[in-house]
């Protein structure tokens, strides 16, 4: 299973990170996750990949709100005097990554339903048909909430943007 799956396992997690190391770990967490619960693992069309994106989205999620918390504890800290050098802010303007992040914190504040049909088809690449099966809803449930989905992240980008 883990040579079947790892690789997309990981781009799964590099897509709602947008970090390699993050998704390595999180590969290799979902990886152990699996094992350690196997017997509750549920496929479907006899594949376990939208078991194992469920379970990276799971940590995903833990790793984003642990990180909040960090970040949250050290903005209490008091800041250190430093002086930004205008080429690093250019870079981070222009890095492929940092764009990704913005769309990652959007799906974040998706509502449940919608943040799960875009984590399984538009992060995971899962047939919608797939996606439907392991939420357990119709097809076009799926499909509505990836279109309400798709409205708010432009909406929510947008301002992310301004």
């Amino acid at each position: 299973m883990f040579a079947r799956h790892v690789e997309a396992v990981w781009n799964h997690a590099y897509r709602l990170t947008g970090s390699w190391s993050k998704a390595e770990d999180l590969a290799s967490a979902t990886f152990l996750t699996a094992w350690r619960r196997r017997a509750d693992m549920r496929t479907v069309d006899g594949s376990a990949l939208p078991w194992l994106y469920t379970v990276v989205a799971n940590l995903a999620r833990n790793e984003y709100r642990s990180s909040k918390r960090f970040l949250r504890a050290i903005r209490r800290l008091p800041p250190e005097h430093m002086v930004e050098d205008h080429a690093d802010a250019v870079a981070d303007r222009l890095d492929h990554d940092q764009r990704l992040r913005v769309v990652l914190r959007a799906v974040q504040k998706l509502p449940r339903a919608e943040r799960e049909a875009v984590e399984l088809c538009l992060l995971g690449e899962l047939s919608v048909p797939a996606a439907a099966e392991l939420l357990g809803v119709a097809e076009v449930t799926v499909r509505s909430r990836i279109s309400r989905a798709r409205a708010r992240l432009r909406t929510l980008v947008e301002v992310s943007h301004d």
